[in-house]
């Protein structure tokens, strides 16, 4: 049966429902040929890993007119030349995405990279969404030519296809650009072919607010590939739109409740959906997101990760105002505040970390179950230093993870920081991947009158200018550094011969990146250069993707300090 049918027309009980709002999972493992291992858990039943089909027919998938005839062509750009018959233009590593998405199961995929297959991953998304549109709509058109030729006085119950308000799908993406790649993904996926284009009203506003301007880009910067990726086009993240999908044609700034997709950034949601106590505020229309797709987790972290929470705290609540619905037509489902089981969520990082595993793990309610990839990093980023250094690994003692920030910070004043006071370890950088660790760490510098300069996220550019000169000048013999500031500008810091770790990077490629910033310091290896990693036994994830998970399963069980020599080879 069509899987769409099957999800929405599940009547739920209410001990399920309790047994869902529990949260008690089962899971279960299976290992699939391109995502790797796969964690397969669900409240009601025992789950069932899938296995996906190394070949399938697309007639197997369900999809909506004209989707089976559009999909080949807009998806072309990711398929070898030499493409299979019998294969429905999928990309591996889409086929088995696109697998777990249309059975309506949660989706956690934290390996999404910009470079290797961001768009691969946007393309399928956009695939399912548009499909899930497109059968609820028609769904609705069909009931509607049904109940005008019912006679009057007949039951209506069987008409119920809609939510409380509009909206079906919501994606939430960090830039203008990425909403400006989705919308040209959907309009893609819409058009039969040349001849039959649709509609698309607004279309030149949109491309005027969300395009870039070629010439806006400054000249000979140099960055890594990534950055160039993340960034590219128009970065502007405050923005929402709606898009209504109609028979013929597309809406671009349809009002939210005449919307059935809205893309929006995390502080675009924030601003309408406001706190309580504004007068104006709304989140009425997220009350029945049936898809929810947040994309590029892992940028929120860096932006604000408290929007996020926001958003996912008024999911699918009930609506203030009824917002003119006709109630005869409302599925049960949405009557009885349980929108948020039949919700699915698919989220895609670059990395796991504690903060997204978190909405995964609370926020999502599907009773249908999760699927989340958990492929364990062999090697860590520590493999890509260049330059001969020895990382010495400092572990701190917490009794709680509550604890963990104040330990730390008395760790680092009392064992660390007196080693490096001497003007022999001058030139001394600090990174911080936390902005309230870093004002911590400035506020004790100042007062104990030590010789620092500070660059983070809301610095100027005059004042980075001097820090980066009196640095490498070495008139300040430290310089505190925020993870925050590197992910957006990448500067390269010369003359660093010690480096400090207060706590291991969220981006782990950032620590190979921060050691190999010692070879603009000068030429050759310096028998002097140092690197220190303070961690505690809760940074497992972050441990493992920068020294691979043997290493740290050892350092973890070991409560030695753990000092690592690289060479550049290993």
């Amino acid at each position: 049966t069509d899987p769409f049918k099957q999800h929405m027309d599940k009547e739920l009980e209410e001990k399920e429902v309790k047994k869902i709002s529990a949260l008690c999972r089962t899971s279960s493992q299976i290992k699939w040929p391109r995502l790797g291992q796969l964690t397969f858990s669900s409240t009601l039943e025992k789950p069932t890993p899938l296995k996906p089909d190394k070949e399938f027919d697309v007639k197997q998938l369900y999809l909506h007119k004209p989707l089976e005839s559009t999909w080949p062509k807009v998806n072309k750009d990711f398929l070898p030349s030499a493409n299979k018959p019998h294969d429905p233009s999928f990309t591996p590593l889409q086929r088995e995405l696109f697998y777990i998405m249309n059975a309506y199961r949660d989706l956690f995929y934290p390996e999404r990279n910009a470079l290797r297959n961001g768009e691969e991953i946007r393309h399928a998304y956009c695939l399912h969404a548009l499909n899930h549109v497109l059968k609820a709509n028609a769904q609705v058109l069909s009931n509607n030519a049904r109940k005008r030729d019912q006679k009057p006085g007949a039951d209506s119950d069987e008409y119920r296809d809609q939510g409380l308000t509009r909206p079906k799908v919501l994606m939430v993406v960090p830039f203008r650009e990425c909403a400006l790649r989705i919308v040209r993904v959907l309009i893609g996926l819409l058009e039969v072919n040349d001849k039959r284009k649709i509609d698309v009203s607004n279309k030149k506003r949109f491309n005027g607010e969300f395009g870039s301007d070629p010439q806006e880009k400054p000249l000979n910067l140099k960055r890594p590939e990534d950055y160039e990726a993340i960034f590219a086009g128009n970065i502007d993240d405050h923005f929402r739109i709606g898009i209504a999908i109609l028979q013929k044609s597309m809406r671009l700034y349809a009002p939210f409740y005449s919307s059935d997709i809205i893309i929006a950034s995390p502080l675009g949601m924030r601003t309408i959906i406001g706190t309580e106590g504004e007068k104006k505020r709304d989140f009425d229309f997220l009350s029945s997101i049936e898809v929810l797709i947040i994309d590029q987790a892992d940028v929120y972290l860096m932006q604000n990760w408290e929007h996020v929470l926001h958003l996912m705290k008024h999911m699918n609540l009930l609506p203030l105002d009824s917002h003119g619905v006709d109630f005869s037509r409302v599925r049960m489902l949405n009557l009885n505040n349980w929108s948020k089981f039949y919700r699915q969520t698919l989220l895609f990082s670059a990395l796991q970390d504690p903060q997204i595993n978190a909405i995964f793990n609370k926020h999502c309610f599907n009773y249908v179950g999760q699927v989340a990839v958990r492929n364990v990093p062999r090697s860590g980023s520590i493999s890509h230093v260049v330059v001969q250094l020895p990382h010495v690994f400092r572990r701190i003692e917490a009794e709680n993870l509550t604890s963990v920030t104040n330990t730390r910070f008395q760790f680092f004043i009392d064992k660390v920081l007196p080693e490096y006071r001497d003007a022999i370890m001058s030139h001394t950088l600090i990174f911080v991947p936390s902005y309230f660790d870093y004002v911590r760490l400035r506020n004790y510098f100042k007062k104990e009158e030590l010789n620092f300069a500070p660059i983070c996220e809301y610095s100027t550019t005059a004042s980075v200018c001097r820090a980066r000169m009196s640095f490498l000048k070495g008139d300040k013999q430290f310089l505190l550094f925020t993870e925050r500031f590197h992910f957006y500008k990448r500067y390269t810091i010369k003359g660093i011969r010690n480096l400090i770790f207060y706590e291991l990077p969220t981006h782990s490629h950032f620590y190979s990146e921060i050691c190999n910033m010692m070879t603009a310091t000068g030429s050759g290896a310096d028998a002097t250069w140092t690197c220190t990693v303070l961690y505690s036994k809760y940074d497992a994830q972050k441990l493992a993707a920068v020294v691979g998970i043997d290493r740290t399963a050892q350092m973890l069980q070991s409560k030695k300090n753990v000092h690592l020599f690289v060479t550049g080879e290993n």
